[in-house]
């Protein structure tokens, strides 16, 4: 999220025409890879737990499925890069923003499986308590972006100035990067003893596959209606306008991330209380969690009150950068009331996922996402004319109401009796 945050600041002085091309781009490249993304998400519920039984050996092993599925991810987008330009087409964006939109989506996808990778490991190294490694790793790439970037974009140290080509070429190799790091460390520490992870089970891959798939969908399907919100429904509203609603979500995107980062963590934190048959304490990881959701969420909400023109002029462009100001500033003000919402549903979200409740959370996500929110927001702008206020309050009723059946979902406590992991054998005795 935040290399394509950075992508689109870093091309916003080409125009709006190029933010939205790359801020659009950077959407649709994360909505196809959600899929695959949220499906190894599941590894650090699996892996939490059996940490929490004692056994890295067998956690191990479910560092090699997520890599499986990062594979299988790699040649689903490799296949997809010739469809690209055809799926561009059906949407309603204008003909300089599609063509830039389709080249940023296939430079991108060449490298889709890194990223999938990357997601793998750190879910396994977090199920460790590992949570450094792979920050390291995403740090890595984070900075090779931007220097990247500054080569590619407008054309540095006798590099050919490629504008929002550039942008897709630096985020493209730095995933690449980042995730081979990864992987080295990942392939150094499989001769520890205390990790060999024996031989891989194609009964357990396929219980990853069967929990994964739910967590997968739980995550495209809602990212899925929020780009057909961008590309469908918020298009035609004009240039500034589209501009602006891909600048707010750009920022809360980058906002969000502290908070899913907290709420993985907890996530770790209760998958090793079930694995250690202790939990009474997950009531109590969820209140801490909560908690620091809340606190930080609620000071994005200030901040966007406060100052929303100062956040957004980082994408404001050169030219027609009062009428984006104002109308991003009008978006992002409203944005701030669902920032609670969000971390209420963020938190119980990933506690259900670390507990394997991924079924109920997909349906639940899918049938308010597609049910409500995507034809709501469609009637509601399109049909009335509602304008970038009403696509910002559709978004917060539809995280009102994630939020308020997720929690109803945690009180009945069905995850209580999910059992992710099979049972830790019985020692023998003589």
């Amino acid at each position: 999220m935040v290399v394509g945050f950075t992508d689109a600041w870093m091309v916003a002085d080409l125009g709006e025409a190029a933010l939205a091309a790359t801020t659009a781009g950077a959407l649709n490249v994360l909505a196809f890879l959600i899929f695959p993304m949220g499906a190894v998400f599941i590894v650090a519920s699996f892996v939490s737990q059996l940490m929490g039984r004692g056994d890295a050996g067998a956690a191990r092993r479910y560092g090699v499925y997520g890599l499986l599925i990062s594979a299988v991810a790699q040649v689903l987008s490799w296949a997809a890069i010739p469809v690209v330009p055809g799926f561009v087409g059906l949407m309603s964006h204008p003909p300089e923003v599609a063509t830039a939109m389709s080249d940023y989506i296939a430079i991108r996808l060449s490298t889709g499986g890194a990223v999938v990778g990357l997601e793998a490991l750190a879910n396994y190294y977090s199920g460790l308590n590992n949570t450094r490694l792979p920050m390291a790793a995403q740090v890595l790439a984070m900075v090779l972006n931007v220097g990247l970037n500054w080569v590619l974009i407008d054309g540095h140290l006798g590099a050919p100035a490629l504008g929002v080509r550039g942008a897709a070429i630096a985020s493209a190799v730095a995933s690449a990067v980042a995730f081979l790091a990864l992987a080295a460390c990942f392939a150094a520490s499989a001769t520890a003893p205390r990790v060999r992870a024996g031989r891989v089970s194609w009964r357990e891959l396929r219980r990853v596959v069967e929990l994964g798939v739910p967590a997968g969908l739980n995550w495209f399907l809602e990212f899925a209606a929020f780009v057909f919100f961008i590309d469908l429904v918020v298009a035609d509203l004009g240039a500034s306008p589209l501009a602006a609603m891909l600048a707010v979500f750009q920022l809360n995107q980058l906002a969000f991330m502290p908070a899913f980062a907290v709420a993985s963590a907890g996530a770790v934190f209760v998958g090793q209380a079930i694995g250690a048959d202790q939990r009474q304490h997950v009531r109590g990881i969820v209140r801490m969690t909560m908690g620091v959701n809340l606190a930080w969420q609620g000071l994005v909400a200030l901040a966007y009150l406060a100052v929303p023109a100062l956040l957004l002029s980082l994408f404001a462009p050169p030219v027609g950068g009062e009428v984006f100001l104002a109308v991003g500033a009008s978006v992002l003000r409203l944005a701030a009331a669902w920032q609670l919402f969000d971390a209420v549903a963020n938190t119980l979200a990933e506690t259900l996922r670390a507990a394997g409740d991924t079924k109920f959370t997909s349906i639940a996500r899918a049938l308010l996402a597609w049910g409500v929110f995507v034809p709501g927001s469609w009637v509601w702008v399109r049909v009335y004319g509602g304008g970038t206020t009403a696509a910002t309050l559709c978004t917060v009723l539809y995280l009102a109401a994630l939020a308020a059946i997720l929690y109803v979902r945690y009180r009945g406590g069905a995850w209580r009796r999910i059992e992710l992991v099979e049972a830790a054998p019985s020692p023998r005795t003589s």
